[in-house]
């Protein structure tokens, strides 16, 4: 009676048709940007496709709170700051998303982001629970991890031009990169 029923159960799980795409991993070069809305810890909503529809945005995916504020993510966003007039020059707006568990995300997202003096084109927002993360497939499901660090660049189509995702902690994307790739998009 047990196989009859293994057997039932194997032949009631839907097949998917070989034409049908299947997406692992985050979202690739080429590829529609999945449309998210996220909140800056006072509550200002950022809705990708209106960003987008005004300007190219590069989307910086940080560990946000792992358990601590991560130095690495410190000295990136501290590099891309240092560049900022250079990147206002090319007209696009960086969203940095800042994930952690939602339970106390928003006080150390304002901890993190205290001091950095970021420019008006510089959007932080948080992602309270990882919803954006696993809904991006950047979820790093790791003790003391959250997800991986991650950059794109986006059109104005919401088109990702560019994407790099670390499997590290170290492997970011340089603002060195980031404006060699916006300088492609005119």
């Amino acid at each position: 009676m047990r196989i009859f029923t293994i057997v039932v159960a194997l032949l009631s799980i839907p097949l998917i048709a070989a034409d049908t795409p299947m997406r692992e991993g985050p979202p690739a070069v080429n590829s529609v940007a999945p449309d998210f809305t996220l909140k800056t810890p006072e509550g200002e909503a950022f809705t990708l496709s209106k960003m987008t529809g005004e300007s190219p945005v590069v989307l910086i995916v940080l560990r946000g709170w792992p358990g601590y504020q991560c130095p690495i993510c410190t000295r990136q966003v501290g590099q891309f700051v240092a560049r900022a007039k250079e990147l206002q020059k090319t007209g696009a707006q960086l969203l940095l998303v800042y994930p952690g568990p939602a339970k106390e995300l928003k006080a150390h997202a304002e901890e993190f982001r205290t001091g950095k003096n970021l420019p008006a084109n510089f959007h932080f927002v948080i992602d309270p629970d990882f919803v954006f993360t696993n809904q991006y497939h950047l979820r790093w499901n790791e003790k003391n991890e959250t997800a991986y660090p991650s950059t794109f660049i986006l059109d104005k189509s919401r088109t990702i031009r560019y994407a790099h995702t670390s499997h590290t902690h170290d492997d970011r994307t340089s603002p060195e990169t980031v404006l060699a790739e916006l300088g492609k998009l005119k």
